[in-house]
Parts: structure tokens; C-alpha cells; sequence
């Protein structure tokens, strides 16, 4: 560790330890090539050293917003002049003389090598019944609410893994607001801000009756599902109603592995998700899986008592069948289901977007059951990580 204070000439708000100095720097006809001390050599094409140039001139001082567009230099664009200054990277511009000062730290963080690309690919740890059980993450309320660092390794281990509990949390009405509160703000949908998920004679939705429910994330009826969902048990003494819950991406890659077809026409047909209420009507057409750019699985959207009437080419109607009842049959079997009794102050937390949830149904002539719920977007989790990191 040569220098783990550095954090100026940064444009932005976080901090970037200098692990690595560049030793050399060699000139090309459109890109600029270090080598670093450890070896690792790094190329930064001349546009993108433009384009990220954290200079005042470059960069609001006051936002840390960027002012410069890339379209005011020429594609062309070269350095008059290119030097290495106590780790630092110079250059002066053949445009218009503009100098820009590059931080060691800073760029070996973004160094876009393939080598350096894949290293910092964020891997979910999935898990299946077995790994859960001996590895759930278990925080104490107490604790979470009153010291940052264990906030940062609870919503780590949300990030991670998908889900974790929280114990001993007072079980007075509406203490999920404060919890969700640790994170940021709780995203309001049509069933509220806070909903009560206990039995109602007037019920618009399964969850309030005490029937089972089958294994779904919720609203898949939303163009943007919710991220993270809380459960939060004020009251369990009812005869059954235990939580079943399955990591979607362990599904998934099973799916990839073993019924590759049946993988690619879940990930590629869409599917119509209704929700119908006397007052709304919210409505999505998606894919189950969810891929991004590199064909990652990042999303699951699944419930099936909340689907339209199937609309794909002719020709794909079976094939989208056979691959439907692949994954439910999948979700069924026993080694991927993780079952959980929730108890009086326990508050399960799990990814919405890739946890798939279900319960058991219960009998209320031996008890009551009542939790509270709220949905906290994935972004907000994400952003209070960062901001948490900078200073933990």
C-alpha cells in the first residue's frame, strides 16, 4: 500500500486508495499505454482521458456534474504533451492547450483491460436450500439501527445474496418505516406505503386471505418492479403459514445449464402480467429473465396468478410452455426452497427482483398472523452502500 489518503483531483465524492504507481507511459496514435509497478499495463484511449478530465473547468466544483461535451474536441485529439508527475498522469492538449491531471488511484480504478473489466463484474452469491440454511445472514435490530458499519455489512449481504433477517426488532406498528428509513425512502405503491399483510374479508390480492401462495415476486405487473421487500412479523401464533423463498438466480443458471433452450425462451418471449383491481389496472409485457448486455441474469419477473393470456408467435407457444413448466417445476423442487417460520421481531429483507417468495397457508381459529411489509428500490440500496463506503 503506497498511499491510501489520496483523494484529490477526483471529480466526484469518492475516494480511490493508490494500491499501484505507473512506472512508464507510451504514446500511440490514438491511445496512451502505462505500465504499472505490479506489472499490469493499462491503455486509455485519448478521447476517454478528454471525456474524463476532473478538472473545475471540466467538472462543476459545486455538483460535480460534468460541464465538458465531447463533441467540442475533434476526434483527432492528441496530447501535445504526455508525462508521469509522482504518479500522476499529465496532459496537455493539442486543441487548445488544456491540461489535464489524471490520479493514479483514479485511473488504475478504471482501467478498462479485460482483465481489469472482469475483476470488478459484481458476482451474486446464489444459493440453493442447503447453502441458505447454514449461511443467512443474521443482524440484530439494535445493532443495525445504531452503528453504520453493521448497516454496511446488513446491506451488503442484501446486495450479495439477495436476503438476510433482521431479529429482535420492536414489533410495535410502523417501526418498519424507521428501519427502511436506515436506507433511504420506502417506495409507495397502489397497496400503500406500509402494507398489512394479515387476513381481510375485503381482500384485492391473495396475500391478504390465508391461502397458500405459490413461489412469485411481486408486482411483475410493474414496468420497474419493486426492489427490495420487507416482512416484518408483529404476530405468528397461527397454525402454518411459513415462508418459502428460492434464490431465481440459482434457478436460472440451472436453467442455462441443463435446459439451455428453455433458458433462452424465457429470457428472450414475453410474457403479460395483469394486475386488476376495482381501482387499477397495472399491466407489463417482459421476458422472465431479465439479461443484461453480456447476457448476465439480472432480473426475475414471475407470478402466476397475476399472468395475461399468453401472446407469442405460433410457433413459439409450446416451446414457451415447455420452458415455463421447466422453471415452476424447478421452484418446486425441495433443494432450492428455503423454508423459514417467521417469528414475533424477525424482519426478512430480500432482493424483490430476484427472490421468488411463497407461503404456506394458515389456519386463524388457533391464532392471529400479521406482518407489515414496504418495498425500498434496488437504487437506494445501492446508492447508501456507496455513500456508507466512502467514509466506513
Amino acid at each position: 500500500m503506497i498511499d491510501n489518503s489520496a483523494t484529490f483531483d477526483i471529480a466526484g465524492y469518492g475516494t480511490y486508495p493508490v494500491t499501484h504507481q505507473p512506472l512508464s507511459i507510451e504514446t500511440g496514435p490514438d491511445s496512451l499505454r502505462l505500465v504499472w509497478d505490479d506489472g499490469h499495463e493499462s491503455e486509455f484511449h485519448y478521447l476517454w482521458l478528454r471525456d474524463n478530465c476532473p478538472c473545475t473547468s471540466c467538472v462543476s466544483s459545486l455538483t460535480r456534474e460534468q460541464l465538458f461535451e465531447i463533441c467540442d474536441v475533434p476526434l483527432s485529439i492528441r496530447p501535445v504533451e504526455a508525462q508521469l508527475d509522482e504518479g500522476y498522469l499529465h496532459i496537455q492538449w493539442d486543441t487548445d492547450g488544456h491540461v489535464s491531471r489524471f490520479h493514479p488511484g483514479w485511473l488504475r480504478s478504471h482501467c478498462y483491460s479485460e482483465q481489469a473489466r472482469e475483476a470488478r463484474q459484481w458476482q451474486p452469491d446464489i444459493w440453493d436450500k442447503d447453502s441458505i440454511t447454514t449461511r443467512l445472514a443474521r443482524y440484530d435490530y439494535a445493532d443495525m439501527m445504531q452503528n453504520d458499519a453493521v448497516l454496511l455489512s446488513w446491506l451488503r449481504q442484501l446486495r450479495d445474496a439477495g436476503i438476510s433477517l433482521l431479529q429482535n426488532t420492536d414489533t410495535t406498528p410502523g417501526t418498519l418505516q424507521q428501519v427502511a428509513a436506515r436506507i433511504s425512502f420506502i417506495r409507495e405503491t397502489n397497496f400503500g406505503t406500509l402494507f398489512d399483510v394479515r387476513s381481510k374479508p375485503d381482500a384485492n390480492t391473495a396475500a391478504y386471505t390465508n391461502l397458500r401462495l405459490p413461489l412469485h415476486t411481486d408486482l411483475p405487473t410493474r414496468e420497474l418492479q419493486p426492489g427490495l421487500q420487507f416482512l416484518h412479523c408483529l404476530k405468528n401464533d397461527a397454525l402454518g403459514g411459513e415462508s418459502i423463498l428460492v434464490d431465481g438466480f440459482r434457478i436460472a443458471q440451472h436453467m442455462r445449464e441443463q435446459y439451455p433452450d428453455d433458458f433462452d425462451a424465457l429470457s428472450s418471449l414475453p410474457m403479460d402480467f395483469y394486475n386488476k383491481d376495482r381501482h387499477s389496472d397495472y399491466r407489463f409485457r417482459g421476458p422472465a429473465l431479465v439479461l443484461d448486455g453480456q447476457g448476465t441474469v439480472i432480473e426475475v419477473r414471475f407470478a402466476n396468478f397475476l399472468r395475461g393470456p399468453l401472446d407469442v408467435p405460433a410457433d413459439q407457444v409450446m416451446r414457451h410452455y415447455r420452458a415455463y413448466r421447466t422453471f415452476i417445476s424447478l421452484t418446486r423442487e425441495p433443494r432450492f426452497q428455503f423454508e423459514y417460520r417467521l417469528l414475533p421481531g424477525d424482519l426478512l429483507v430480500f432482493d424483490n427482483r430476484r427472490v421468488l417468495h411463497a407461503r404456506q397457508a394458515f389456519d386463524l381459529q388457533q391464532g392471529q398472523r400479521h406482518l407489515q411489509g414496504c418495498y425500498v428500490d434496488r437504487d437506494e440500496l445501492l446508492s447508501r452502500i456507496r455513500v456508507l463506503e466512502r467514509t466506513l
